[in-house]
């Protein structure tokens, strides 16, 4: 959905932005298109693999580090408020391609799912490190799982005989209690749950959102595309309600004092796109607008 964040962001050429998930660097290149000499454009990414792909150009700056600190970022280079923010919360094509990095399901590699490879947690401490009961918890509120409690279970009895150390290790422990009907897409909210609780996830976003509040310019505008229910129910209700639990408060005539207001409808790629890109099937995108 390149286009349509683009589009969304409804950039002045003169303006300054924000790409807090650089990655392969397609979204900051087709930013860069869009600014005069004039504009300019900050992108973060806190894994040192996205140095790779870093553009040379004087109207942009590759800021490394994780977007849960956009404002103390931005402060360091200068940066007070801004005309546009873009997300794109998906892990990476080079993350998943790379079986070091252990995010695949189909790639064998080490227990890690790190995207910021200095930090000290890593996949393998969750799976044979954490109690039964946070990995129900994980299983249960990342992964969305049913059979919570039959797969910690199979976990802990197969930890204490020997470490789970590689991602292929995991799948071979789900295969005798998973059907196979089911089986790609339970393996697949295993790992995702895993990869949420490794990264803190759910707490980068919420701080984000807040964050972005903050920094943007009246009128300003913010994308973002999530890739699974968990996040875009965070993005969804924020932008409704200015927070993630419960109701904005109404005045006496039914008002909200919102800092957001939504703009279109929700996005989901095209046919052709997800036929070009399967990893797209699943996103969503959402706009908002500071009031």
């Amino acid at each position: 959905m390149l286009e349509e964040s683009i589009e969304g962001l409804r950039i002045n050429p003169d303006g300054l932005y924000v790409d807090v998930t650089f990655g392969g660097g397609g979204h900051a290149a087709a930013i860069l298109q869009k600014l005069s000499d004039k504009g300019r454009l900050l992108a973060f990414d806190q894994d040192e693999a996205a140095q790779q792909n870093k553009i040379t150009d004087e109207r942009f700056q590759l800021i490394y580090g994780n977007f849960s600190h956009l404002k103390r970022h931005l402060k360091f280079y200068g940066v007070s408020s801004v005309d546009g923010i873009l997300a794109d919360f998906g892990v990476s094509s080079h993350q998943f391609d790379s079986g070091e990095r252990g995010f695949s399901t189909r790639l064998e590699g080490p227990l890690d799912m790190r995207m910021n490879t200095q930090n000290t947690l890593s996949a393998y401490q969750v799976v044979n490190e954490y109690s039964v009961e946070a990995l129900q918890r994980i299983f249960k509120e990342y992964g969305e799982l049913r059979m919570t409690n039959r797969l910690v279970d199979h976990i802990d009895q197969k930890r204490k005989q020997m470490p789970l150390k590689t991602t292929q290790d995991l799948i071979n422990l789900l295969t005798p209690i998973v059907p196979k009907h089911v089986f790609n897409k339970v393996t697949a909210q295993v790992f995702q749950a895993i990869r949420i609780e490794v990264n803190a996830e759910i707490e980068v976003i919420k701080s984000f959102l807040e964050q972005s509040v903050e920094v943007l310019n009246q009128g300003g505008r913010m994308v973002c595309i999530s890739y699974h229910s968990l996040e875009d129910r965070l993005v969804k209700w924020f932008i409704r309600e200015g927070k993630f639990e419960g109701r904005a408060e109404s005045d006496l005539y039914g008002n909200k004092n919102l800092p957001l207001k939504k703009v279109g409808n929700l996005m989901v790629p095209s046919q052709d796109e997800v036929k070009n890109n399967s990893r797209a099937r699943s996103g969503k995108l959402r706009i908002a607008e500071k009031t």
